[in-house]
């Protein structure tokens, strides 16, 4: 071995030996530090325990208090530090807009008692709504107000007395009596860029069968409504009163063209 060689062989075993004496005398890295997480905020929210489609009554075992973090609480839910008695005061509400399980409950999606913003909830059970076009002048001057009793009258040309005597005959018929007023309101169409008054309607709260003869008398003829004391609206809905010459088959007596037909409902 020459010279050179064991100069460099001399240089690296000095190298070595530094570092692995600095590797000694180094001191060791600090501990990793475990930081505990924060304890989260919690509230609870009231959410539907399973799901709730429209027209659900809302009983005790549609709803559940779930824990809940209070950052991130959606924007009007239901949470038991600002509603604490939700759970009971929601029993006895309807859906009015579905509500998946496990969401959280809004009271905008439900509604409580008859309100006149939601027509299905101001019906009898079996009844039905059907409405009718009407004026100020078949309206009792206007004053027929929504829970008034009144009778329909249907209004028609009597084609066959009229060809007989040489001028206009016409007729009347009640066609329901006593039957509850649900709601009068105006229809609203735009004309342009301005909303207009092109008409009234009166709805009516009826049964089946009182629907179908309200729906074809407005086709042969014009509905009047004739308003009806206050004292008739202690009459149960049951005992709304049919025509006392309707007979038990339900038929209306059309005249078109002087011939004369018996429209039977089903």
């Amino acid at each position: 071995m020459n010279k050179a060689q064991i100069a460099v062989l001399a240089v690296a075993v000095a190298a070595g030996g530094a570092a692995f004496m600095m590797m000694n005398g180094s001191s060791p890295p600090p501990p990793v530090q475990i930081v505990a997480p924060s304890p989260v905020n919690v509230d609870q929210v009231l959410v539907a325990a399973r799901d709730l489609p429209y027209g659900t009554e809302i009983t005790d075992a549609d709803t559940n208090w779930i824990d809940w973090p209070k950052g991130s609480i959606p924007v009007g839910a239901l949470s038991k530090s600002e509603a604490p008695n939700a759970k009971e005061d929601l029993k006895t509400s309807y859906v009015r807009i579905p509500i998946s399980g496990g969401e959280p409950v809004r009271k905008d999606r439900l509604i409580k008692g008859v309100t006149a913003g939601l027509m299905s909830t101001m019906l009898s059970p079996g009844k039905r709504a059907i409405a009718i076009d009407v004026t100020l002048n078949n309206t009792a001057g206007g004053f027929i107000l929504p829970n008034d009793r009144v009778d329909v009258i249907r209004t028609y040309r009597d084609t066959e007395a009229t060809k007989d005597l040489g001028h206009e005959v016409y007729g009347s018929e009640v066609v329901l009596s006593n039957v509850r007023v649900l709601a009068m309101g105006q229809t609203i169409e735009k004309k342009g860029a301005e909303p207009v008054v092109t008409g009234s309607t009166a709805t009516l709260e009826l049964d089946p069968r009182q629907a179908e003869l309200v729906v074809l008398a407005q086709r042969t003829g014009q509905l009047v409504l004739s308003l009806r004391p206050i004292t008739d609206a202690i009459v149960k809905d049951a005992a709304a009163e049919a025509p006392p010459d309707s007979g038990e088959d339900d038929t209306l007596t059309v005249v078109k063209h002087g011939v004369s037909a018996n429209l039977r409902m089903k």
